[in-house]
């Protein structure tokens, strides 16, 4: 059967050429099958894994069916809400692209920055408002945006906004909108309380899933590595450089480690950088950019920090803690492995603490994960010929390190725990009398 290209799903001649600017010529799954749905003004409910096309699913037909009108100052005609000021710059990216050929106007409101460019914006009016919830909460109550001529709603990554404590303020921002108006919900999973949320929000809607919920691709190989927690760093570094790693996403838990794991990475020579949701919308706006362009090559960042970051080429995923929800881990790998790609997930474990979590995710994915014994150093590079015998005082101290393959860096300081490879034959405690720097 011949593929369908995106002339087959009956978008405007405008779009289809902003479409071709860009290269595509057929749509993924999700677009083929939401597309036509959206265009019939039906309310369509989108499940589908991270890197599939879902912004794309939505913004196109979104584009098609608003065009042409005319807003006024302060009513936006379409409102996309999203969970992460990333994910909506995303969604602004994308309707600018396939935009570009129509008088279509849109505005992007996010917290971390000014308001009052943003309300400049929405005096003069605009088509489609691209919002974050809390943001979105404050313009609306100080009267800055009215949200009573919306005619085409979506929630962007639902799964998330109820992760983020959203579902309250998204139940709030519906009661203004008008009873007439299409919606669309986009969701990797979904749990009863989206379900409940799309029964309330939602007539008769279209039902779409192109992926099995908790399924990972098959073009990621995935690994654990074995190990214990305090070892997590250096075990890190050693991996980046044994597996030639040239672009990836290193997730933590916690905010505080982000900075920690980066900065251990600097300082081993990998260019790395740091997001997460302390961060100045100034920075992480910039690191973004950098690591999109290839300026930075390893982003460490929490799951917030890295939803909606939407990047074909990355060729690893590293875990650094296992996610304490099942269905992150699968949100996680996701970032490698697109677009057809290969890709590799390593998730570094530590027993028996991370065991209930491991046991959550391989019964979620149906998969008993490959283990790697990472206490275990590893295999020696081969060792030049020396120009001249070695002493033989110095022999007992040089094969104690053979087995050792520290990752060489510039700038050796004593204190950095990336740098010192584990001492062989003591365990995880090492004597007094090896300390370095003592």
């Amino acid at each position: 059967m011949k593929p369908i290209t995106f002339t087959d799903l009956g978008l405007d001649p405008n779009i289809l050429k902003a479409i071709a600017d860009v290269g595509y010529e057929h749509p993924t799954e999700i677009q083929g099958k939401a597309i036509p749905s959206i265009l019939m003004m039906k309310d369509v409910i989108g499940i589908a894994q991270t890197g599939t096309g879902k912004t794309g699913a939505f913004t196109l037909p979104m584009i098609e069916v608003l065009q042409g009108g005319v807003p006024k100052g302060r009513m936006p005609r379409g409102l996309v809400l999203t969970p992460t000021r990333e994910l909506a710059a995303q969604v602004a990216d994308n309707i600018e692209l396939y935009a570009k050929y129509l008088n279509l106007s849109h505005a992007l409101i996010v917290g971390g920055v000014q308001m009052a460019d943003q309300v400049k914006k929405l005096e003069r009016g605009v088509d489609i408002l691209i919002a974050t919830p809390g943001r979105l909460m404050d313009l609306q109550e100080r009267g800055n945006v009215l949200l009573r001529d919306i005619k085409f709603l979506v929630i962007d990554e639902a799964d998330r906004m109820l992760d983020m404590g959203f579902i309250p303020d998204i139940e709030k921002i519906i009661g203004h909108l008008p009873p007439l108006r299409q919606n669309l919900l986009f969701s990797a999973t979904m749990p009863k309380p989206i379900q409940k949320l799309a029964e309330k929000l939602m007539d008769n809607p279209k039902t779409i899933e192109v992926a099995q919920r908790s399924s990972t691709s098959k073009n990621v190989t995935q690994k654990l590595i074995m190990v214990p927690a305090k070892q997590k760093t250096q075990k890190l570094v050693h991996y980046i450089s044994d597996l030639n790693v040239d672009t990836a996403f290193i997730f933590c838990n916690r905010k505080r480690d982000i900075d920690g794991y980066a900065r251990a990475l600097e300082k081993a020579g990998v260019n790395a950088g740091a997001l997460h949701g302390d961060m100045s919308q100034n920075v992480r706006t910039e690191t973004l950019g950098k690591f999109k362009d290839g300026k930075i090559k390893i982003l460490v960042c929490s799951d917030v920090a890295a939803r909606g970051i939407d990047i074909s080429d990355v060729g690893h995923v590293f875990n650094m803690d296992l996610p304490m929800n099942a269905e992150d881990y699968v949100h996680r790998i996701g970032r490698t492995g697109r677009a057809g790609k290969s890709g590799e997930a390593y998730s570094f474990v530590s027993l028996p603490a991370d065991e209930k979590y491991l046991d959550a995710i391989e019964k979620l994915i149906e998969t008993k994960i490959d283990r790697i014994d990472g206490s275990k150093e590893s295999k020696p590079k081969a060792e030049p010929k020396a120009k001249e015998k070695a002493k033989p005082q110095n022999q007992s101290k040089n094969n104690s390190n053979q087995n050792s393959k520290p990752f060489k860096q510039k700038n050796h300081h004593p204190d950095d725990e990336a740098d010192i490879p584990s001492p062989v034959g003591f365990g995880d405690e090492l004597p007094g009398f090896m300390a370095i720097g003592k």
